[in-house]
């Protein structure tokens, strides 16, 4: 008696496909390298109070475009990735994500210190952002039980990354309504505020969620999915 294999042939990896399944990890890594970059270059600027968008004005300043360029495109690519499979409400916050960082990235801030007369660009530029920075703890939260069960071995960082995403923006939404609301004053020793670090956290925890969703979400994990199945 001949048994004959019905299972699917693998798909061969090409150069592309390997490509593909990289691409928003080498995204994410190009852009968190950018912005550190910015910190070790421009050691003149306070990161605890003052905001991470202020470096365009300082020493190689299109990193940061670059930089928030590179975040946006790679969360652009987890979005196409998230099919049907994932609730329709958390692919529309990561959208608004996407959205919000690369519209960031288009529009300058204001140089340090212009809390109280912002210029347009910085108008486009903190709207942008702040709506970006609302969007993805709510994308994490509304996502991350498709994710946590695709991927189980990633459930307790991506429940603890989710976690300092929403505390974090709800600190961060506290120091910015403080600094725009007659100038700071919610500091802490000689720091006259927070904001910088408290924002730098959120960056940090963002960042590092959509690298995880997007491990979550590359081919290698689905084919890990398909042999526990």
């Amino acid at each position: 008696m001949t048994v004959t294999n019905t299972a699917p042939a693998a798909r061969p990896r090409t150069p592309l496909t390997k490509r593909t399944k990289l691409a928003p990890l080498t995204l994410l890594a190009t852009g968190a390298l950018a912005l550190a970059a910015l910190e070790m270059l421009n050691p003149a600027y306070d990161l605890v109070s003052e905001t991470l968008s202020r470096y365009v004005h300082g020493r190689a300043g299109w990193l940061l475009p670059a930089g928030l360029l590179a975040v946006g495109t790679a969360s652009a690519v987890l979005a196409i990735r998230l099919g049907a499979g994932f609730r329709r409400t958390g692919r529309a916050a990561l959208l608004v994500w996407t959205a919000g960082i690369l519209i960031a990235a288009l529009f300058p801030a204001d140089p340090p210190g212009h809390w109280s007369r912002p210029s347009p660009a910085e108008l486009v530029h903190g709207n942008a952002a702040f709506l970006a920075f609302a969007a993805l703890p709510t994308a994490a939260v509304l996502l991350h039980g498709t994710l946590a069960a695709r991927r189980p071995d990633l459930r307790t960082a991506l429940t603890t990354l989710t976690a300092v995403s929403v505390t974090a923006t709800a600190a961060l939404a506290v120091f910015l309504v403080d600094v725009m609301d007659g100038g700071p004053s919610l500091g802490l020793g000689g720091a006259p505020t927070l904001v910088g670090l408290v924002e730098r956290l959120v960056i940090a925890a963002d960042v590092a969620w959509v690298a995880l969703a997007a491990a979550a979400t590359s081919p290698r994990g689905e084919q890990r999915r398909a042999r526990r199945a």
